[in-house]
This record gives structure tokens, sequence and C-alpha cells, in this order.
């Protein structure tokens, strides 16, 4: 056996990262010891794996195995790629981008955490500035010899790199001081070169003054020393992952992050991520995640406009690092739209081009998950009304006859259940399930004629006939919270228009939800769509579901207010459909009946005062104040402890009056609501229009003339007429259930039952016509003739009640 001395041993390290930081970092110094003793006895092949296997599983212990992890990334390293920081023109800074680079590392910082980047540009800066200083040197001496004519034969010269550099590092540095400056921000210049990672001694002072800085709350600045840094060889960074060189900034920042026992590398180039097809190519997707060993699943397609490094480099680089324990995301830094947050995007853990993690899940994505509910959902939509319908009916059947699971899974999060609140809307009940299989068979029996419904026919021409019918919608993204009695609800709506769903559910009923589901899917697996319907559990965000606007037609969110405004602000490019507030009003007209009002207005704002369909703001007739109505209005309204808060013009008639209310657009969500007084039923209408949320308005009055022109004036989603506003409910109206309620114009509003799901599409039948066939010099002319709308009757389905 040939022996290896010390010696050898660091040598051969320095050029397999994870040997060296297994002995330059080894907590256990006999570890060394024994490896230094064990060399005599050993083939260095052996030794290797030995140390390797060692270093190996502590590094896999650091790396994040999640995205949302990353928030508790405290050390991180930002690589920001020549097509970042430089002009289309090659020649010159992108000052914008990097002033927005600039400005997010200097926020974490601030934040407490240790920011380090590694940084291209130096080429292209001091190009621009030799380029200029040569032309400016051309012009005077061709001005002073030749004449004017000759400048405009001048041509840029060509710039030698290493020079450029030369000349670019320390304007690109006293950039990055200026712009830190801004933020009180302190930085320091490193110049590196591969040999200060391969000689220990050098490698130990880089180290050392990297950490000192880091110390020091300083950010460092890295970049490699182009101006003496000799050519690169073809081929010679990245052998495998084992060892690392630094011929480009993908590699120096992987070598660094391992160096420095960073948690988190953001590399930041001109492409999204990583695809699994060359970007641009019509089948390209973004690689959400991405995991050692998936590298034959992808294809690499041409490398950057500028730099070293093409995709493929950027792969082994993050590979590399991620072996070493350092988490990494590629992701685009010269997006315009997310130039300005995608570093703190990434820290926050939000989507934002490819995570590279370690821990493959157990289950699909949620991107497979939306797929396969896409093309099942497909399915769904083809099959017969009577298929879909016996879907329902068996989902009602198994929610009473596996009732005890369900309940016992219920139990269980009700017994995680932080508040009594929180109990009210997760319990359920035998009463419950019983109530909601009696639903689903409503919605089974209205199914049959939904879907493939003819709306409209229409005769164009001779043997050319146009119908419009409806169809689904597509794939539904439903958000509720801890109501685990919505996943039946939609999932039955759902089937009923023949549209796949994405339901995400509180993490609050979890268990609930899960049982559930199962129950979903085992009921439509009798027609083979088990996958239509598919429960979101993963640690996905909400903003992260509302980035899949390629997948996804709409969302639905069920929930608070805060949850909707939520919603609304982050799917940017997917219709949302709901309602942003609950700000509902009662109005008592001066002719109102006595018997009538106590019993809306205590049912409206005490029933259950969390509902967005809860009486927010009571609204009553000056007529009425100081009458013996409005006494036993303010009589209930304490006896069932309701906190009353005035309006402007309540406070005035008052002298000792309740807290005046800060605000008349506010939903209370609890036994709270405002009193205010108006003249008239107009002043009622144009205060609810000026203040309301257009969800549900009421008017109590036994004048049939005022209440007409209260219900056809009042723009609002529900408008009541001696009726409590909490019949503002899908159930309540008939449609068996509703995905949400919703307040906007377009498509669908109040409560969303089987028709909110539905839209339609246009068929034509022909015989080989052509438009041109109607052209000025055609043989045919348009008839438009309407034609009677003939629905096929549809098959009687009995749902059958509970005995």
């Amino acid at each position: 056996m040939e022996a290896y001395p010390f010696l050898s041993i660091l040598s051969l390290c320095f050029c397999y990262p994870r040997l060296s930081h297994s002995l330059t970092h080894a907590v256990d110094c006999t570890l060394v010891e024994r490896c230094v003793q064990s060399a005599m006895a050993l083939p260095v092949a052996v030794l290797v794996t030995c140390i390797l296997s060692v270093s190996l599983a502590r590094a896999n212990g650091n790396s994040f195995a999640h995205r949302g992890e990353l928030r508790q990334a405290k050390r991180i390293v930002v690589k920001l790629g020549s097509a970042v920081v430089t002009r289309g023109d090659e020649c010159g800074l992108a000052l914008g981008r990097l002033a927005s680079v600039v400005e997010q590392v200097a926020m974490l910082q601030n934040q407490g955490r240790e920011m380090m980047i590694v940084t291209s540009g130096a080429v292209a800066f001091g190009k621009q500035r030799l380029r200029h200083e040569i032309l400016l040197s051309q012009s005077v001496r061709q001005a002073l010899h030749s004449g004017q004519n000759q400048l405009k034969d001048m041509s840029a010269p060509v710039l030698e790199a290493r020079a450029c550099a030369a000349a670019g590092q320390s304007g690109l540095m006293a950039l990055y001081e200026a712009m830190f400056t801004q933020y009180s921000t302190c930085t320091a210049q490193v110049l590196v070169t591969n040999l200060d990672f391969h000689d220990d001694q050098k490698r130990q002072n880089l180290n050392s003054t990297l950490q000192e800085l880091l110390r020091m709350n300083i950010v460092p600045i890295i970049n490699t020393n182009d101006a003496v840094v000799p050519p690169p060889e073809p081929n010679s960074d990245l052998q495998g992952v084992n060892v690392i060189s630094i011929k480009d900034n993908d590699s120096l920042a992987a070598r660094l992050a391992v160096e420095m026992k960073a948690d988190l590398l953001i590399a930041l180039s001109d492409v999204e991520g990583l695809y699994d097809s060359p970007p641009g190519s019509d089948d390209a997707k973004l690689i959400d995640i991405f995991y050692p060993g998936d590298q034959q699943s992808i294809t690499y397609g041409t490398k950057s406009r500028v730099g070293l490094g093409g995709m493929e480099a950027k792969v082994k680089a993050a590979l590399w690092a991620l072996q070493g324990g350092t988490s990494v995301v590629i992701a685009n830094g010269t997006h315009p739209k997310v130039t300005g947050h995608v570093i703190t995007d990434i820290v926050e853990g939000k989507k934002v081009g490819t995570f590279f993690s370690e821990v493959k899940p157990a289950g699909p994505t949620v991107e497979q998950q939306t797929e396969m509910a896409r093309d099942s959902g497909r399915t769904l939509a083809a099959l017969h009304p009577d298929q879909r319908g016996a879907i329902i009916c068996h989902l009602a059947d198994l929610l009473v006859e596996k009732k005890q699971e369900i309940l016992a899974a219920n139990k269980t999060d009700m017994d995680l259940a932080a508040n009594a609140a929180l109990l009210n809307r997760l319990s359920l009940s035998p009463a419950k399930l019983n109530s909601l299989a009696i639903g689903l068979r409503q919605i089974a029996v209205a199914s049959q004629d939904s879907v493939g419904r003819v709306l409209r026919r229409t005769r164009v021409a001779h043997n050319l006939e146009l119908e419009q019918i409806t169809v689904p919608i597509g794939v539904l993204l439903v958000i509720f919270e801890a109501r685990p009695d919505c996943l039946p609800q939609v999932s039955a709506l759902a089937i009923a228009s023949g549209n796949a769903l994405l339901a995400k559910g509180g993490k609050e009923a979890a268990n609930t939800n899960r049982v559930l589901h199962e129950l979903t899917q085992e009921a439509l697996d009798i027609h083979g769509v088990k996958e239509a319907v598919q429960l979101v559990s993963t640690r996905e965000e909400v903003e992260d579901l509302c980035r899949l606007d390629k997948m996804i037609d709409l969302i639905i969110p069920r929930g608070s207010s805060e949850l909707v405004r939520n919603i609304q602000r982050a799917a940017k490019s997917i219709p949302v459909l709901g309602h942003s507030e609950g700000i509902c009003h009662i109005y008592v007209d001066s002719e109102a009946a006595i018997d009538k009002v106590i019993k809306i207005v205590r049912d409206s704002k005490c029933d259950y005062p969390a509902a967005c369909n809860a009486m927010e703001t009571l609204l009553v007739h000056r007529d009425i104040l100081r009458t013996t109505l409005f006494d036993q209005i303010i009589d209930m309204l304490r006896t069932e402890r309701v906190k009353i808060h005035a309006g402007p013009r309540f406070a005035s008639y008052l002298t000792f009056s309740p807290s005046e209310v800060k605000s008349l657009r506010t939903e209370y969500g609890d036994l709270e609501c405002c009193i205010e007084v108006v003249d008239s039923m107009q002043e009622a209408i144009d205060h609810i229009h000026r203040y309301g949320s257009s969800h549900t308005d009421v008017i109590v009055t036994e004048n049939e003339d005022t209440a007409e022109q209260f219900l056809q004036q009042l723009d609002s989603a529900c408008v009541f007429w001696n009726a409590s506003s909490r019949f503002a409910d899908g159930y309540r109206f008939g449609l068996g259930a509703e995905v949400g309620i919703s307040t906007a114009r377009i498509h669908a509003r109040g409560p969303v039952g089987l028709e909110g799901l539905l839209t339609t599409k246009w068929v034509l039948r022909g015989d080989g016509h052509t438009a041109a066939d109607f052209s000025e010099h055609g043989t045919l002319k348009y008839l438009h003739e309407n034609l009677p709308v003939t629905q096929p009757q549809p098959r009687q389905m009995t749902a059958q009640r509970e005995d």
C-alpha cells in the first residue's frame, strides 16, 4: 500500500470541498488525527469515501428542506450574474436593477441577517470607461491631424477583458459604496482568485477576513480578480460535483457559500429559473423544486448573453453548494416587474425561481395536483348528468355512513383548537352531516340540466346553426378557513358543474378535511374521475397558489374579509369571485312594524355575528327616534350584549351617547354595530351606496311602494324586504350549497351556487360554409333567425331522504 502524508491529504481536501469541511471545520479534532493515522494503511479512494460520508451526513442536515424554512436563513450569499448588473449593450451597468438589489440586501442586513454579494460587472464598467477614454483620445488626435471628416470612420476599439476589469473594479466598488451608504450600510471589497481557495493559508485568511467583516455588520462585495486571473481552461470547471474551481461567478458563489457555511445562496441571472426544457420552447415549464438526481429530466438551453456560466454550470454549482449544506435558489434578477422584490420574496419563502432541495416530498406538488385535477376534470365534464348526479348522491350517502369516522377526525381537530370561536366553526355533528347530505342531494337533482344547457339558438344561414351552451369554467381554487363542511359542499357544486377543484382548507381542520376528501375521491372513483378534486395540504402559501395563473381559472375565497382581501391582492392574473367585506345594513323605515323590526334586527346581528351576512349598521328613520319602537330596539341590543357605536348624526341627537363610530365602513364581525339616523328612504339608499360593500341590505317597512323603490334602486348583490340579512346563503336560497358570496358585477352575484360555476361557449354547425360565401360577391346571405330553445328532458332523480 502506498502511504499518503498529512500534507497530501490536505491538498486532496482542497480539491474536494466536503473533505475540506471535515478537516478544517471538524468539531471533533480526533477525527482528523484518526484519518492521518489511518492514511498509511488505506488506499486513497477508501480514505476519500470515509471522509466524504462523514462530511455529507453533517452537510445534509444543514440545508433547508422546504421554501418556507428560508425565512430562517441567517447568512445569505447573493450572486449577481453579468446579465443582471450589465446593460443590454454589455457596456455599462444597469443602475436601476443594481439599486433595487442594494435596497433589498440592505433591508435584509438591517433585519439582522449576514449578507454577502458576489458580483459581476467590473469588466462591463471598465469597458464603458476605457471605450469612452479611447474614443475621446482618438477624436482629439484625429481632429488635430486628419480633420473632422475622418471622425465618422472611427470604430469602437476592441478591449482586452483583464484591462477592462482593472479599470472597472474601483468604479464598480465606488458605486456599491455610494448606494449602500443611502441605507447606512457599510461595504468592503474582496477580490479573489482560484488560488485563494486552493492554498490553505490564503483560504484561511479569506475565511477570517469575511468572518470579521460579517461580525462588524459590513456587507462584503466579492468578485474574481479578473485583472490577474488567467483565461479559463475549457471544461476545467465543475468536473462532477466533487471538484470546483473559480472559473465564473456561479462557481465562486457556490464555493464561497460552502466555505462560509451560508444558509442560502441566491443566484440571480436573466432566466426565471430551471426549466424542464429549453426556456422559450412551447412546452417549457418552470421547475419549482429541483432535487439531486433529477438532471436526466431536464434539457439545458443556451448560456446567458453575457458572462461565462451557462445554466448547466449554474445547476452544477447549485448542486455542489447544496451538497455542502447551503440551500440554493436560482431566479431572474432582470425582470422589471419582480426585480424590486425578488431577493426579499425568496427569503420570505415565496415561489420564485427554482429551489434546490435534498428532501423530495412524499406526494405530488401543487402544480402536479392542478394538472391531475384539470385532466380528470375534463373527463368529469364529459360525463352524462346522471353520472355526475350519482357521484354526488354517493358522496351524500358516505357522509352518513362514515359519520363516526368523520366525527372522530373532527374531535381531533377540536381538541387542538385554540379558542371557543374556532370551536364553533370547526364543530360537526350528526345533525349537521345529515343536513349536508340533504343539501348535496338537492345539488344532484339540480345538476341534471346544468352543463350543456342551450341558452340561445340562431339560424345564421341555411344549414348553418349557432348555439350558445353552458360549460364548466375549468379549474377552481377554493380557499376556505376553519369550516370543514365547506369541503363536501364545494366539491358537490364542482362535480355538478363539471369543474375540477383545488381545495385549500385551513390547518385547523386538517384531520377532518383529510377524511372528507378521501370520501369525495371514493365517490368520484365510481366513474373513474378520482383526481378531479384535490386537497392542497402541502406547505403552499396562498400567494404561491395565486401565481398559478396558467393552470387555475377562478379563485373563490371563503372566510374572513381579511382572507378575501389578501387573495384579491395576490391574484393579479386570476379572477377572484368574492366579497372584500360584508358591511350589511338594515334600514328601519318610519312605517315599520315593531314586532318585525325586533325579530329581524336580533336575527341579523345576533344569530351569528361573525358571518359576512350579519348586520353591521342599523339605519333608523328620524321619525322613530324617542319612540317606543326605538327604545325596544335599544333594549333588545343591550339584552343581547351588543356594543353600540353612534354614527355622527345619531350622536348629535344625544346628550350622553355611546362611543362615536370611527368609520361608517366598519365590518365588526362581533356583537357590535353602528346606529345612524337618516331622514328618508332615499337618504338610506345613498348612505348604503356610499358606505356599504354591496353585499346584503334590508328594509323593514309596511309601505309596499317604499319597499319596492328600495328593492329597485339599491345596487347590492342581495336586497331584502322584511327579512333577515342572514338569508343571504346558498342553502337558504335553495341552491343546495354555495361556493361563496360575490359582490362583483361581472358573472355571478350574491350566493354562488351551481349556475355561478358555469360559463358559455358557442357551437356552430355548418355544411362547408366559408365567410367568403357571404361577401359582397358571395352567393349566400345571413338570416340570423332566432330559433326556439328546446332542452332535452332531464332524467328524473329521486333525492332520498334520511329516515
